[in-house]
């Protein structure tokens, strides 16, 4: 019997334990069988969405960054300019602060086991199962990684990009129709709550980085497509005028990337939608993660195996002003 597995996001995928034949099929005389594989269906996103940290390695359990803060109080006025006198001998100085942050490197591996006899059997109707195993662990192990960069992990008590509750949260306002969900929301109420959230991340920031990446649910990112008229011109969508009318384009020189994400379907607060800004650069947001290794081809009686392992991290984000959330669209 095939036990199956469900993942957080409701796709489906069958584990370690699954156990099947080795694709021997009775075909009839006139059936023309399709050899193609198909693989299951499921979407990973989470190389397009951030960078990765790469400096570490299997050896490493836990990986960290600090955080610099600075003082320094003024000269005639503690609250001032630091002036000094010709004659000055007792002039202020700077303090500093470092804190760490630190996350663990969790491993991850997988098996992949068959028997000679299985084996022998796939090479002999062309479907290799050796091949077919290691694109089924290679699934598993890209939705894992999806996974823990989006939303982290419940069991390890780690949070992803979508959800870290070190970054500012806020509901969005209620439209005319006393709704805050864009299902019921005007084009214009929909664009006034992508601008707000822009402005917040960029006030958050002191005004020093305006967000360049804006992540919404799928069901949002269709009703951004909707047309949209200011000013007696039309575009053809809210999701055209944003990319050319946005903080980023005008502080950054670059249209502002709006992309759809499964997992921000629940991510808000009382499992709403949610939207989210953020700027993809290295030092403001990435993921620790030590690429895939496998050990030697093991031979244990008339199974052949082999084990792939690596380590994935949490996500990092040393400057959580430059990440902002909007629940309940």
């Amino acid at each position: 019997m095939r036990q199956k597995h469900f993942t957080r996001d409701g796709m489906m995928t069958f584990d370690a334990a699954t156990l099947d034949s080795t694709g021997s099929f009775l075909i009839g005389e006139l059936e023309r069988l399709d050899q193609t594989l198909h693989m299951p269906l499921a979407a990973v996103t989470w190389s397009r969405d951030i960078d990765l940290r790469e400096d570490v390695s299997i050896a490493d359990e836990v990986s960290s960054f600090t955080n610099s803060t600075f003082a320094a109080i003024g000269g005639t006025s503690t609250t001032g300019k630091s002036w000094i006198g010709k004659n000055s001998n007792g002039l202020p100085g700077i303090a500093l602060d470092i804190g760490k942050t630190a996350s663990p490197l969790t491993l991850w591996g997988m098996e992949i086991a068959y028997t000679i006899p299985e084996l022998q059997s796939a090479i002999q109707l062309g479907r290799p199962i050796d091949q077919q195993k290691l694109m089924g662990m290679q699934l598993k192990y890209q939705m894992d990684i999806d996974q823990q960069v989006y939303v982290g992990d419940t069991d390890l008590n780690l949070t992803g990009l979508f959800n870290n509750a070190s970054v500012t949260a806020t509901n969005v306002p209620n439209g005319a129709s006393a709704s805050p969900l864009w299902a019921n929301k005007t084009a214009s109420e929909i664009l006034k709550d992508i601008r707000a959230l822009e402005t917040a991340t960029w006030a958050a920031s002191g005004y020093a980085i305006a967000p360049t990446q804006l992540r919404v649910p799928p069901a949002q990112m269709v009703l951004l497509l909707q047309p949209l008229a200011i000013g007696g011109v039309n575009y053809n969508s809210i999701l055209q005028y944003v990319s050319q009318n946005s903080l980023c384009l005008q502080q950054n020189g670059v249209p502002l990337d709006i992309q759809a994400v499964k997992w921000l379907t629940t991510a808000g607060s009382g499992a709403t939608a949610r939207m989210v800004a953020y700027t993809k650069q290295y030092d403001k947001v990435r993921f620790p993660l030590v690429p895939l290794q496998r050990t030697p081809l093991e031979y244990r009686g008339i199974y052949q195996l082999t084990n792939y392992f690596g380590r994935l991290g949490a996500v990092e984000i040393p400057y959580t002003e430059t990440v902002q959330y909007a629940d309940g669209i």
